[in-house]
């Protein structure tokens, strides 16, 4: 059983559509938990996670180079644990580098854009998280902000003039593989049997297990 650590904070969500989202997926046990006890890690369970997924919208990370915060984030690509961020979490710590680094774009500055109705396209086809998927219509949140760069894979794009057109990349962050997906707003998203699909593929991914 694949385990995912599911890591929320400073955003609100639909906790009873989170769930049914997490369940549905076979094979993959997750963990939900804040930001804080991710980072605390009480009972040093931190690295028995295959993925650790990011769905938390946090601004601030002090800078502090002793703070529990910025050392655990740190942390992350010194192990081949997988890294998956999720929609609002590409956008958290716009002023750190390290997240920059992470997500693969450096300049994170954004605007958004509610209830877009967008056109998803495979960009990667021979890629396993889109191998087989056609082209699908997606509602969702939308964000307008600066690529991924050069060292990221894009998997799935959109045209849409109130969208980046990336939707969905890969990169290599340490050792850790990284899948970010910029759909995920609420359970209008949530539903789509494509947007399941693509975020359960892009955890087991993530883990080395596709």
């Amino acid at each position: 059983m694949l385990k995912i650590a599911v890591i929320d904070g400073a955003h609100p969500y639909d906790v009873p559509g989170w769930h049914r989202l997490f369940r549905s997926m076979e094979g993959i046990e997750y963990y939900p938990q804040s930001l804080d006890n991710w980072v605390w890690d009480w009972g040093q369970c931190r690295a028995i996670y295959d993925v650790a997924l990011f769905y938390n919208f946090h601004f601030d990370l002090p800078a502090d180079p002793e703070d529990a915060t910025r050392k655990s984030i740190q942390w992350l690509g010194t192990t081949q644990q997988g890294i998956v961020v999720l929609h609002h979490a590409i956008l958290a710590w716009p002023g750190e580098k390290i997240w920059s680094d992470i997500t693969g774009i450096a300049d994170r500055a954004f605007e958004y854009h509610v209830d877009q109705t967008y056109t998803v396209q495979v960009t990667a086809p021979d890629h396993p998280i889109v191998s087989g998927l056609q082209p699908w219509n997606m509602q969702d949140e939308t964000y307008t902000m600066q690529e991924p760069d050069e060292n990221c894979e894009q998997l799935l794009t959109t045209e849409h003039p109130r969208s980046m057109k990336s939707i969905a990349w890969t990169r290599t962050y340490g050792r850790s593989r990284v899948f970010c997906f910029q759909a995920g707003h609420d359970q209008i998203a949530w539903s789509s049997g494509h947007f399941r699909e693509v975020l359960r593929r892009g955890i087991l991914w993530a883990a080395g297990r596709l």
